[in-house]
């Protein structure tokens, strides 16, 4: 086994001049700063106070999950000889928010849509989504399920030339 590190800086820049005297005299902005990255603009969700034009941690959560899975899936998808030259996800995440304040996410539902070069590969290529979850080590991390609801397209190796 083997260890990977991975390391983040979260600034809060929201303070207005008081700081957190009150729970409305401040702003849930933040920067998100991994070196050699570009900086990623954060908030709280607007439901929640925040600032509806930067990410929330709950954007970021389902971002993560979206693009570890299909990372895993294009990879599986190669080896598979599934060729996919188009992936487009239109993920979705619910989040349960207690009586309390307190929440968790109770599903993410991935919804790719997928274009390959024969129509053949498309039984194959939805079981690897399957191989695709068991990889994905942002799904390996979540106690909630990660469903998936692909379509495909195909569009023929000669027209991708044309």
């Amino acid at each position: 086994m083997k260890n990977h590190h991975y390391q983040t800086t979260v600034t809060w820049t929201g303070n207005t001049g008081c700081g957190t005297k009150d729970y409305r005299a401040y702003e849930r902005c933040h920067e998100i700063n991994i070196d050699g990255k570009e900086c990623i603009l954060g908030s709280s969700d607007p439901d929640f106070r925040g600032d509806r034009s930067k990410h929330s941690p709950e954007d970021l959560l389902v971002a993560a999950v979206s693009s570890c899975h299909m990372l895993w899936y294009l990879h599986l998808c190669t080896t598979a000889g599934v060729v996919v030259t188009a992936y487009e996800d239109n993920a979705e995440g619910v989040m349960l928010e207690n009586t309390n304040g307190s929440g968790c996410f109770t599903v993410i539902l991935l919804r790719p849509v997928i274009t390959v070069t024969d129509g053949a590969m498309i039984d194959k290529a939805n079981e690897l989504h399957k191989e695709a979850n068991k990889m994905c080590f942002i799904a390996n991390s979540c106690n909630f399920p990660i469903l998936h609801e692909p379509r495909y397209q195909v569009v023929e190796e000669e027209d991708l030339a044309l």
